[in-house]
């Protein structure tokens, strides 16, 4: 409290209206030049009765002054809380005794500011630093924060994917068992997370076709476009009973099982139960052969077709190579995917870039949905944050864009998630192209530069805290620079991420210079990368191939995908090295 009296006072309170005050700047003010400059961004304290009322300044102006000559400016503030002062001062939100004309006003004390922001339990993590005042740390509660779902906004080369590492790596070290599955885009996050992540991607994933609902494989047939209505009766009609042709197949060797019909197992073309797609085929060629309508034949024709391209194709081979390998295999993919047993590694990184644009919505369907229902039935015994980069592109605000079971998967994340145990974190650079609905479920929010104007006006209606005004930073934020709403944060807040060590600096963070190599590049280099490029939809190239298996450098199922940053892969060296013919 002495501290409080013992500050040079700034200025009065001249109006108060809801939880907005209009305070008068003393013209003869005994300050120091530092605390004169008392801009937008900058805290103060109101004098009320037994407490200080903790509010920021939203606007200066020196119009419509007084005619009393004593102010030389006018500002408005957002009140945002209380320090109540007893046995120690204790902070908290909102404000239950206002201020009256004619209180009070000084800048606020690096005191004040610690009793605001001090750590009021043990489930906190440093993410930085105060922007107004670097010797106060800013802490984030993570149970808040977790518990309510959060998003990081910035645009590109604002610092944001650094601060998603940083807030990961804090989350990590803070709960080392709750498990972390993070959606990346670019395969920028390979190398962040060190031995606490495993990596996947398409070389050592195995996400059988079966485990996709009616929806998601439709998606993948046809490529991300609308299905044919007839070629799509036939598939709900002959899914399910490949399912039960082959709990058939599994049966069999069941002494005194009664034989059962297909038809009368239960399945929907929903149920993540196996099948194989040579029974699918085949019950699609058995009624193709009862027709005798030439043009209802070729319908059937070519969804077999369709079936047989994407079979074949070896850039889908994670989904259909060795799928019925070890029967029902479910119980082993989510244990490898969601980290039961974590075995030392709680997160997952699954790195999205080397996958066919047309199966990716899909890809992430299958594993938002998994990790929901499995959280559902599980009654969320084993927390799961699931953290969806670039979150516009799978949940876009405008419904004929996307693929809509994506969308609706991420959505029950957000609406129902935290019920049972799956927690959501959004990371974008289009607020404004993200669905309105998914991005208000997040409670705290981490906003970067934003420079488009949709983008801004987004975020100002997403933000329900009384320190909106803030938001008018958000142009003109410097990198890493970042303003904190909602309940994970004591205060809305514009700190200053801390320093990522180098090695948890995601690759664009650390991209390579644009400065041409001085070696050059010959023929032969850009014959190898050709090599590489073919191979990627090439047959050899597929995971448990012998050329593959025969190679002397064996990769480990968690190698790190190849990163686009870093040029060359260091596993693909011995391609590059073949001789040229």
């Amino acid at each position: 409290m002495s501290d409080f009296q013992t500050t040079a006072p700034l200025g009065t309170v001249i109006s108060v209206r809801g939880s907005v005050a209009r305070i008068g700047l003393f013209a003869n003010a005994t300050l120091t030049l530092a605390q004169m400059r008392a801009t937008v961004g900058r805290f103060i304290s109101i004098r009320a009765g037994s407490s200080a009322i903790i509010a920021t300044i939203t606007e200066v102006s020196c119009e419509d002054l007084p005619a009393s000559g004593q102010f030389v400016a006018c500002a408005s503030v957002d009140l945002l809380g209380e320090i109540t002062y007893g046995a120690r001062p204790k902070f908290q939100r909102g404000v239950t005794t206002y201020p009256t004309i004619g209180d009070a006003v000084q800048l606020i004390t690096s005191d004040e500011l610690r009793t605001v922001y001090a750590p009021n339990g043990s489930d906190q993590i440093d993410v930085g630093t105060l922007q107004q005042d670097p010797s106060v740390i800013a802490y984030v509660d993570i149970e808040e924060l977790l518990s309510k779902h959060f998003a990081v906004l910035g645009s590109t080369g604002v610092g944001k994917s650094t601060g998603v590492s940083l807030l990961l790596n804090e989350i990590l070290k803070s709960r080392p068992n709750l498990r972390i599955f993070l959606l990346d885009v670019h395969n920028e996050y390979g190398r962040c997370f060190g031995e606490r992540a495993m990596v996947i991607n398409p070389r050592n994933l195995k996400l059988p076709f079966w485990l996709f609902n009616f929806d998601e494989i439709v998606d993948v047939l046809f490529a991300g476009r609308p299905g044919v209505p007839e070629e799509l009766d036939i598939l709900a009609e002959v899914i399910p009973l490949a399912k039960g042709i082959y709990t058939q197949y599994q049966n069999a060797d069941r002494i005194g099982l009664k034989r059962i019909d297909p038809k009368t197992s239960g399945y929907t073309a929903d149920t993540p139960v196996p099948y194989r797609l040579v029974d699918l085929i085949s019950l699609i060629d058995e009624r193709m052969g009862k027709l005798e309508n030439r043009s209802s034949r070729i319908i059937y024709h070519k969804l077999i077709s369709r079936i047989e391209t994407v079979r074949n194709d070896p850039r889908y081979a994670f989904m259909f190579d060795n799928a019925n390998v070890g029967g029902d295999t479910m119980a082993e993919v989510i244990s490898y995917l969601f980290r039961l047993p974590a075995n030392g590694r709680p997160m997952t990184i699954m790195q999205l870039a080397g996958f066919p644009a047309e199966v990716v919505d899909s890809v992430v369907s299958v594993l938002c949905r998994m990790a929901f229902d499995f959280g559902l039935w599980s009654d969320g015994v084993s927390p799961l944050l699931f953290v969806c980069e670039e979150a516009h592109r799978y949940a876009a605000a405008d419904r004929s864009i996307g693929f809509g079971p994506t969308r609706k998967a991420v959505s029950r994340i957000a609406k129902e998630g935290r019920k049972y145990g799956v927690y959501l974190g959004l990371v974008t650079q289009r607020p404004a192209e993200l669905d309105a609905t998914i991005l208000s479920q997040c409670n705290t929010l981490f906003a970067m530069r934003l420079a488009n104007d949709r983008d801004q006006a987004l975020l100002r209606s997403a933000v329900s805290d009384a320190a909106a005004n803030l938001l008018s930073f958000v142009p003109s934020l410097g990198t890493r620079e970042v303003l904190a709403f909602g309940e994970g944060v004591a205060l809305p807040t514009r700190l200053r991420f801390k320093e990522v060590p180098a090695h948890q600096l995601p690759r664009s963070d650390a991209a390579i210079s644009t400065m041409p190599s001085l070696s050059g590049h010959d023929m032969r280099f850009v014959d190898a990368v050709l090599e590489r490029w073919r191979g990627a939809t090439m047959h050899r190239e597929v995971p448990n191939d012998p050329i593959i298996a025969d190679r002397p450098a064996a990769r480990t199922l968690d190698a790190p995908m190849l990163q686009p940053a870093l040029g060359l892969d260091p596993d693909r060296f011995s391609l590059l090295k073949k001789p040229l013919r």
